[in-house]
């Protein structure tokens, strides 16, 4: 399989028609094809992300991530724009789902969109997967270390993120979770009182903790980035999405 692709800057309509920036990544091959659609993390829409993206395109997928924090204006850089939205504790779940599924439609209307989507989010974008998967009709979701599922954020935080555990009997799809053991949001607790939650209600999922990582240990520009993890991570997202995005 040929891994040449288009990849750029494009835009389409989020939620209540808001004109969303985002960044597009594809095969050129004209195979069919699922699409993926990328949450960036809390700190916002920045270049890891873009490459994130550019590897799914490597791998067939056609892969999308788009700038949740587009309303905070055009002119604005992404890290003004991050803060002007981290200042205000986060964004609003209706509008997080409305701008997935406006994403989801985006890449089902490219050329060669086999129907199927995937979302994958990091961070606050893995809480956002798994809210996106109890609110949309998607055929897979990867939550990586995604926070404030199961509890709210501490008294202190100056997040206005609210638990979604009651959310999870509308899971709509096959749940891959991907964590850290020495990561505190979500903790290892955390992740079991969701996995046991899910167990009841007989939603498919698939979970993974990993020894010596902690939060982000996805992220290759930052400190907590844990190569072992990430690579045997990176592994499991493949073999999941080649699941439930194929064609055949």
């Amino acid at each position: 399989m040929s891994d040449a692709m288009w990849a750029g800057t494009v835009a389409f309509a989020g939620h209540e028609g808001a004109e969303l920036e985002a960044y597009l990544a594809r095969p050129l091959s004209e195979e069919p094809r699922g699409g993926v659609v990328v949450i960036h993390h809390l700190p916002g829409y920045d270049e890891p992300h873009k490459e994130i993206t550019r590897r799914f395109a490597s791998r067939g997928y056609a892969a999308v991530c788009p700038n949740l924090y587009s309303r905070e204006g055009k002119d604005v850089s992404p890290d003004d724009q991050a803060a002007a939205v981290r200042a205000r504790g986060g964004l609003p779940d209706e509008q997080v789902v409305g701008d997935v599924a406006g994403a989801a439609a985006y890449l089902n209307s490219l050329d060669h969109a086999n129907g199927r989507i995937g979302v994958i989010g990091y961070c606050s974008g893995g809480r956002q997967t798994f809210l996106v998967a109890c609110s949309l009709q998607i055929d897979a979701a990867v939550d990586c270390y995604g926070g404030f599922v199961v509890n709210p954020p501490p008294a202190d935080s100056p997040f206005a993120m609210t638990p979604l555990l009651s959310k999870a009997p509308n899971l709509s799809c096959p749940l891959l979770g991907l964590f850290g053991a020495d990561d505190k949001f979500p903790s290892p607790d955390e992740v079991k009182v969701l996995s046991d939650e899910l167990d009841r209600l007989g939603k498919e999922h698939e979970f993974h903790t990993y020894p010596d990582a902690g939060h982000a240990f996805f992220a290759v520009d930052r400190s907590a980035y844990r190569p072992a993890a990430a690579v045997e991570g990176w592994k499991k997202v493949f073999e999941f999405f080649g699941r439930h995005l194929s064609s055949s």
